[in-house]
Parts: C-alpha cells; sequence; structure tokens
C-alpha cells in the first residue's frame, strides 16, 4: 500500500467506528488517523483521540463541545462543533478516505463534499445513499473518487463483481440473517425492546439491530445496491441465510455465481475497504466450512415484513421517496425504543409518510434535506397523537 492512507471516521464511537479503530491498531502503520467525529460520545471521543493521535476531532452536538475541548486542552488536537467540524476533518487535502459511519442523513453533507474533493469513502452509512445516491453517483463522476462499500452484503458484491463488468450482471443476490423473528410463531404487535435488540448474529448499534428485525436493513440494502452498482430493483433479490457465512452473491449472465464467504465480523470488509486494493491479513479466525456444517437459504416472507416490500416500492418509485423511507424509518424505530409505540406499528407508519409523500423525480440537495424533515415530522405528529 506504500505510505500510510490517511483517514477521516464520521462515527468513531459508534459500532462501525470502534471496530475501524480495531483495525487501525492491528494493521500497525498502515494507516494514519487524522479527525475523528462523534454525534455525542465526547469522552470516548477524547479517548480515541489521544491513543490515536488524530490531528482534529468534531463533536456533533455542539452542546457538548465544552466537555470536549477540556479534556483534550493541552493536547495539541484541534477540537471542532457542529456540521461545520464534520466537513472540516473531511475535507483536509491530506485526507486520502473518510469512512461514513456515523448513522443518518448528518453526514450526507461531509462525504458530499469530501467526494467533490476527490477523497475516497469507505461508506457504512446506509441512509447518505439511500437518501441521496445519484447526487453523489453524480459528484463521484466528477471528482474520481470511489465509493468502498463496508456493508458485508455490500462489499461481498464488490468484491464478488472485481473483474467483471456491470453489463455482465445478471442479478445481485442479498443475503440476510432474517433477525430474531423470522423463524418464529410470535405476535409482533407483543415484542420488546429486548426481544427485538437480541440479535442472532451481529452485535450492532441499536438503531440497525431493530431494522435488521423489521428487514428495513434489506429495504435501505435493496436501494444501496440499485445506485452502488446501476442495477433496478427487480435485479436485486434478498435471501435470509440464518448461518450468515455468504454474505452476498452475484449472478452472471454466462450463469455464474460468485459470492463471498467469511466469519460473521465487521471487521473484515472494514479493512477490505480500508486497505483496497491490498489483501492483508487481518489476524482474525479462519471459516470453518466443516463446523458450520450446512447453508441454507429462505425467501423472506413480505407479508412478515412489510419493511422490505416498502424498501423495493421506494426503490421503484425513486427520487424523493427514498429519502422518505428512510427518515420515517428512523422516527418510527426511535419511538420503537423509546417505548412510544409497539413494534408492529413501525411499517405502518413508514407506509403512512410514504402515501402522503408527492415525490419528485429529480430532487436537488435542499429538497431531499426538505423531504427528510418532512417525513419526520409526518411520523412525529402520528406518534404524538
Amino acid at each position: 500500500m506504500g505510505l500510510a492512507r490517511r483517514l477521516t471516521i464520521l462515527g468513531s464511537t459508534g459500532s462501525i467506528g470502534r471496530n475501524a479503530l480495531d483495525v487501525v491498531e492491528r494493521l500497525g502503520g498502515r494507516i494514519e488517523v487524522v479527525g475523528l467525529a462523534a454525534k455525542e460520545n465526547w469522552r470516548l471521543l477524547a479517548e480515541q483521540a489521544v491513543k490515536f493521535n488524530a490531528r482534529s476531532v468534531a463533536i456533533y452536538d455542539e452542546g457538548f463541545l465544552p466537555a470536549l475541548e477540556d479534556a483534550l486542552r493541552g493536547r495539541g488536537i484541534r477540537v471542532l462543533g457542529g456540521e461545520e467540524g464534520l466537513l472540516e476533518i473531511s475535507t483536509y487535502d491530506d485526507v486520502d478516505m473518510v469512512l461514513a459511519g456515523m448513522s443518518g442523513i448528518g453526514g450526507l453533507l461531509p462525504v458530499l463534499e469530501a467526494i467533490k474533493r476527490g477523497k475516497d469513502i469507505a461508506l457504512a452509512n446506509k441512509e447518505i445513499l439511500v437518501a441521496a445516491g445519484p447526487i453523489l453517483k453524480k459528484a463521484m463522476n466528477s471528482s474520481g473518487s470511489k465509493i468502498i462499500p463496508v456493508d458485508s452484503e455490500h462489499s461481498a458484491v464488490f468484491h464478488s463483481m472485481l473483474g467483471r463488468g456491470r453489463e455482465w450482471v445478471r442479478r445481485i443476490i442479498l443475503t440476510a440473517t432474517g433477525g430474531p423473528f423470522w423463524k418464529k410463531d410470535i405476535d409482533l404487535s407483543s415484542v420488546t425492546v429486548g426481544d427485538v435488540l437480541e440479535h442472532p448474529v451481529w452485535k450492532m448499534g441499536k438503531k440497525i439491530t431493530v431494522d435488521s428485525a423489521t428487514m428495513m436493513n434489506k429495504g435501505l440494502e435493496v436501494i444501496e445496491a440499485c445506485y452502488l452498482f446501476d442495477v433496478s430493483p427487480s435485479m436485486v433479490d434478498v435471501l435470509i441465510h440464518p448461518e450468515c457465512v455468504v454474505h452476498s452473491m452475484v449472478e452472471f449472465s454466462d450463469g455464474m455465481v460468485i459470492g463471498q464467504m467469511g466469519v460473521a465480523d465487521m471487521r473484515i470488509p472494514i479493512q477490505a475497504a480500508l486497505t483496497f486494493p491490498d489483501v492483508v491479513d487481518t489476524g482474525l479466525p479462519a471459516l470453518n466450512l466443516a463446523s458450520v456444517g450446512r447453508l441454507s437459504f429462505y425467501k423472506p416472507d413480505m407479508g412478515r415484513f412489510p419493511c422490505l416490500r416498502l424498501g423495493y416500492e421506494a426503490a421503484r418509485i425513486g427520487g424523493t421517496m427514498t429519502a422518505v423511507l428512510s427518515a420515517a424509518n428512523e422516527e418510527a424505530v426511535m419511538a420503537f425504543l423509546s417505548g412510544a409505540i409497539p413494534f408492529s406499528k413501525i411499517p405502518v407508519l413508514i407506509e403512512m409518510a410514504m402515501e402522503d409523500h408527492d415525490p419528485i423525480e429529480d430532487p436537488s440537495l435542499d429538497l431531499i434535506f426538505d423531504s427528510d424533515r418532512w417525513a419526520r415530522e409526518k411520523v412525529r405528529e402520528v406518534v404524538r397523537g
């Protein structure tokens, strides 16, 4: 890889960010941390900045800025706040790559500005591509920057397509664990937050864990796949694969199906993105297929998982509808986690917002943000009663 790759991490205190810093540590001097950003966890952010000798840190919630400044006083680390802070650490001239691990649309502007300046993006944030995929792709085409996916599914597709052009792709097959409920005969209106957060395979943040239980994560990933790989929604299938060994597959026009297998550890796709195109030993346990024993695949029940159906519907409509889907889902998930609504009402709120939205086909960035705000307020109004 030659000289160390210089990295800014947006969302360094979350699950993706913590795993990324573990990868950086394992890689020795291959990655230099330039900037770190978090939404509100200033204590961990300060610890990370000192440990990894970051040049700058940014805290999105400026209410925590004084505490962060106090914690890092005298350390020689630049301390920034708000969206302007995220923008600055994402666009330094010597930053090569930005890892977008901050959930929600708050990371959209920093990532877009980084792309405009030719930075490569290691993308773990579903929402920004779902909301503004065409705008990000247009900026990439102008600047020559690359998006290298970090999601295990899109990472698998990305690596399965290396050496084969998009024109040969017949179908993308995204795999899913199915979450905790796909096989259980259970009344979904009665499940608790604790039930939902008991994911059978992955250890993730609360929001993505709820998305896995509703299968909205796959609905969002269908939209991501359309934008990342220039395919239509009809070319993207989803299969439940509870063993979580095959992380996704690509079927080509000659009938060949190429997939990527590995242990369920997010550090593998994170490292693959940070070191691409190099391949470096992770030091993690190898996949033991003999111990796995079997690989099984099932079609998801769209009736049981209406969020997946809504993801396909938003992908087909496009325009501002994908931003509305994502924002409405985020608000509904927050309402569930706070105890304001039952689990079964999440897709009801999302569908209501989509039905009431008049989509705009080729929106500006301002219209995307407007649609995001509109969908959030729509859901909040219903939750408030």
